[in-house]
């Protein structure tokens, strides 16, 4: 693709808002899997409800094995294609989980899930897609545009569960998850417009180089605390967030309370990131990245300081916005560590890392959920982000050691 600089910065802005709506479309498919994947697994199971997010973790297992073939297929067909398949896999995923609550199938509605996940591997190359599409100075805002889409997320999947839930009556839930086939189709073909250029237009304006080995991408100290500071931020999101609608439920609170409770925290995962690509401008990655582990830190703290519907949802806000932070910046650290020629086999590489752990975060938080208490959950979030911002002060000290020498 050719053009001068506004062209450049017009289309990646034309390609941003488009990932962006698809990001509300078919991102919708997230908030229904977990606001309602854990409680209709405990509807499904018998008297053990250890499993009971399970199917949450199908849906987060499906990502992850979803993410290594997603980028093999773009590579192969183009991402264009891959996105609308994707919307494609979501869709049926959707009425793989619907069929198995009309057939009383635990097992088979985690597997419709999971290919729900496998269809959400291709949605998380949207905010690479943006990024390589863009300008080098427009890389975090276009990353934070399309995920900004995710506000709209958090309305819709959580209304459609609402309004949908219900519409099979007596079966719980399969309304939900019925919707979901819709969601997939019309994301396909939102996705239908993009017009994606072989060469992103970011490398028309950076130096050509050819790929190094992906050994040694992997193993720079930037990438690794880079990638660990990702990965924490989104599997402890995944893992208070899987437990939250159970320990809501247990407490007393209705399904549609829970429900809301994760509409609050997905709109204060993706609302942040109008402003967010501007303050990683503005104040650094590093910076912005330590701020979001710092309040998830302080979500714990809230959950820990009581069982009351505002303590949990104040909880989840926070959670969301940490989430926001943490994760928006190190994928933003990210995409300085590898050059165009290696984009598809990084990015593969690391979303297979991050879902993998966060697929394992989510099984774990049924298991300790039924073990030790919605407490236990919250506990656990703190050493993690701390391990992260002594992880991130090393290097900025190690950094700083280098500059002086």
């Amino acid at each position: 693709m050719t053009g001068t600089r506004d062209d450049l910065y017009r289309e990646a802005k034309r390609t941003a808002l488009i990932l962006a709506s698809a990001q509300a479309i078919v991102g919708s498919a997230a908030p229904i899997a977990i606001s309602m994947g854990g409680l209709a697994g405990f509807y499904l199971l018998g008297s053990d409800k250890s499993l009971a997010t399970a199917p949450v973790t199908g849906f987060n297992v499906g990502i992850a094995l979803g993410a290594l073939p997603a980028a093999a297929l773009m590579r192969a067909v183009g991402r264009r294609n891959g996105f609308m398949a994707g919307g494609l896999v979501t869709a049926s995923g959707g009425f793989v989980a619907a069929s198995a609550l009309f057939q009383n199938s635990f097992w088979l509605f985690a597997f419709g899930l999971l290919l729900a996940g496998i269809g959400n591997a291709f949605l998380q190359q949207y905010r690479f897609a943006a990024a390589d599409n863009a300008p080098s100075d427009f890389k975090p805002k276009a990353i934070s545009w399309v995920l900004g889409g995710g506000v709209f997320a958090a309305i819709i999947g959580p209304q459609t569960v609402i309004y949908t839930r219900d519409l099979f009556a007596p079966i719980q839930f399969a309304g939900a998850f019925a919707a979901l086939v819709v969601l997939g189709l019309l994301g396909s073909f939102i996705l239908s417009f993009l017009r994606l250029p072989k060469e992103a237009p970011s490398a028309a304006l950076d130096s050509h180089e050819p790929a190094r080995p992906l050994s040694q991408i992997l193993l720079q100290p930037r990438f690794l605390v880079s990638l660990f500071c990702g990965v924490a931020s989104y599997a402890l999101m995944s893992f208070v967030m899987t437990g939250a609608p159970l320990a809501m439920v247990g407490c007393g609170f209705t399904p549609d309370e829970a429900t809301l409770g994760i509409s609050w925290h997905v709109m204060a995962m993706f609302a942040p990131s109008f402003i967010t690509g501007r303050l990683i401008a503005r104040f650094g990655k590093e910076t912005i990245v330590a701020t979001g582990l710092v309040t998830l830190i302080a979500c714990a703290i809230v959950a820990l300081s009581g069982i009351e519907l505002w303590q949990f949802w104040t909880a989840l806000i926070l959670l969301g916005i940490g989430w926001n932070f943490g994760f928006i910046g190190a994928t933003a650290m990210v995409a300085e560590c590898y050059r165009p020629s290696e984009k598809n086999s990084v990015q593969g590489v690391h979303d297979f890392l991050l879902f993998s752990t966060t697929a394992f975060a989510s099984l774990m938080s049924g298991q300790i959920y039924n073990a030790f208490g919605w407490n236990m959950l919250a506990w656990i979030v703190i050493p993690v982000a701390g391990s992260c911002l002594l992880a991130l002060g090393v290097m900025a000290l190690n950094r700083r050691s280098r500059q002086v020498a």
